[in-house]
């Protein structure tokens, strides 16, 4: 089994074409689970399996390190979406791709037939608890939340996966890992949450650190660099296109109705599986 190493901003991902269905739903977490193991494997932050789709041009199914099947993944459809056009699985610049959360519009930006940037609809934020999914009635924006004496304000969404947001004065020095894998397993989010973790530069920039669920800290997450612009702008912090400034690197991202991010997907390596 053939498979391509790939990262977005240093967001990594093992990627495997299983359009023959050579590997089923009991076999693909446990698989995630032992190629993601970093030292002791090929090392990932996910693994992404390219599937046949009657919807769209193809469809993507995201598995965390941890084996747990994610909805969506923003800078894991760059790299998929560079997957399919360089692996000549089609010539659109324009794709389709069927996820869980749904079908996302790509658009790639080519430099002498390598895709170099993805720019992606990443969809509305969904602000009900109920769709998030998270415990109690309407929207939680700007609440209060207090997590073992520690008082935080939260604004929780979906980019098509839960987001829980936080805005800190200095994102460089917070605790994300102990704060993070506290609220990702919280029992307010029935199916665990995403913390983004996010500081205000100026009205057109900010820095996130993202706590991933099923993964712990990345060095970057499209959707929860989304979900940061989403949450800043409901609570009327930054403009409507601003710079993401993430550990790996930084996104693009603009909130024009749909939240569109733009950003670079690379081919690290390819491999074979025995």
């Amino acid at each position: 089994m053939n498979f391509w190493k790939m990262h977005g901003i240093g967001n990594d991902y093992i990627v495997i074409d299983n359009r023959n269905e050579e590997l089923d739903n009991d076999e693909a977490p446990i698989l995630a689970k032992k190629l993601c193991k970093r030292r002791f494997s090929i090392g990932a932050d996910g693994l992404l399996l390219l599937s046949n789709s009657t919807l769209a041009d193809a469809k993507m199914r995201i598995f965390n390190a941890d084996g747990s099947e994610a909805e969506m993944c923003g800078n894991g459809i760059r790299c998929f979406a560079k997957y399919c056009y360089e692996r000549v699985l089609t010539k659109k610049e324009a794709l389709t791709v069927e996820t869980i959360a749904g079908i996302k519009r790509v658009w790639l930006n080519m430099e002498d037939q390598t895709v170099k940037t993805v720019k992606v609809d990443m969809g509305k934020p969904i602000l009900n608890r109920s769709e998030i999914p998270m415990l109690g009635q309407g929207t939680c924006i700007d609440q209060d939340f207090q997590l073992n004496g520690e008082k935080f304000k939260i604004t929780c969404l979906s980019m098509g996966n839960p987001h829980c947001v936080v805005f800190v004065a200095d994102v460089a020095d917070f605790p994300v890992q102990r704060v993070g894998s506290k609220i990702e397993n919280h029992s307010l989010f029935p199916n665990r949450t995403n913390v983004v973790f996010s500081e205000v530069l100026n009205s057109k920039e900010i820095r996130v650190r993202v706590w991933e669920r099923g993964c712990g800290e990345t060095l970057a997450c499209g959707t929860g660099a989304c979900a940061a612009v989403a949450a800043g702008n409901l609570l009327k912090k930054i403009e409507k296109k601003v710079k993401v400034n993430l550990l790996g690197g930084d996104l693009d991202v603009e909130y024009a109705g749909s939240l569109f991010m733009t950003g670079p997907a690379e081919k690290v390596f390819e491999g074979r599986l025995f």
